[in-house]
């Protein structure tokens, strides 16, 4: 075997152990008796180009006070997706994406690890929804936006929040903040617990927010992965661009029976 078919079987294998990653890096919460936890839809953003299989680039349109474009989204070939915020001319541009059609779940344990952006005037998001949001009538039970983080400060301040009943006359919500001095430096995980009767949100694996808020969810929801530009975030014009959301890899696990030993 010549060096150059070495270095690639040693580099596959890295990327099949970290595609089979140790779930317990993920925080997971203690199943009930008689359960565990399984792996059923991940991305560990390998490769040169994203899987469009499993999301949607979200572009070209205006968002708030800036445009999604599709050119804003993309892997940089070391392992993470990114989500970049620039200035194109006049005008400025993030990205975002999402699993809408590709992959829409109810339940389960959901973790996303991410490095977050240092410059103001924008805001990353981690977060769930499905089209039964814009439904009045039965709380958030036909749909509800969870947003699991969003990162509008910079100094550690954090936000987790529920919307539900549309987003008109009829809209409500319930929200939390909270603030985790480290998240300012490096990678961390953010994570929700979605249970029939209960939404539980972590970051590094503590518990920062629990609430039945809205009746919760019982419909599919899709992920998202979001930039957005707009004054919650501060004053865009301040920011030194680009700047970018980096996020490692997203996990999606459900409980199932644990299988029964056999004599």
């Amino acid at each position: 075997m010549n060096l150059h078919s070495f270095a690639f079987l040693i580099s596959a294998a890295v990327l099949s152990a970290r595609a089979l990653a140790d779930p317990s890096t993920d925080f997971l919460p203690s199943p009930p008796a008689g359960q565990e936890w399984k792996l059923v839809w991940h991305d560990e953003f390998e490769g040169a180009q994203l899987d469009e299989s499993k999301w949607n680039r979200l572009g070209d349109w205006k968002r708030r006070d800036g445009f999604w474009l599709k050119d804003d989204a993309f892997l940089n070939g070391q392992g993470q997706l990114i989500l970049r915020t620039r200035k194109d001319g006049e005008r400025f541009t993030c990205g975002a994406v999402n699993t809408q059609g590709k992959f829409e779940h109810a339940f389960g344990y959901y973790v996303a690890r991410c490095k977050l952006p240092t410059q103001p005037g924008h805001w990353p998001a981690f977060w769930l929804m499905s089209k039964g949001v814009n439904q009045v009538g039965d709380d958030g039970r036909d749909g509800t936006e969870i947003d699991i983080v969003e990162i509008p400060w910079r100094d550690g301040r954090l936000t987790s929040n529920l919307h539900w009943d549309g987003y008109g006359k009829a809209h409500k919500s319930a929200g939390a903040k909270f603030t985790v001095p480290a998240v300012t430096h490096g990678f961390h995980t953010f994570s929700l617990l979605w249970r029939p009767a209960e939404y539980v949100f972590y970051v590094d694996g503590q518990e920062v927010w629990r609430s039945a808020a809205g009746g919760v969810s019982q419909a599919p929801e899709f992920i998202k992965l979001t930039e957005e530009i707009g004054k919650w975030g501060g004053d865009i014009s301040a920011a030194q661009l680009p700047d970018t959301f980096e996020v490692d890899y997203v996990r999606v696990y459900d409980l199932i029976e644990q299988p029964r030993a056999t004599r």
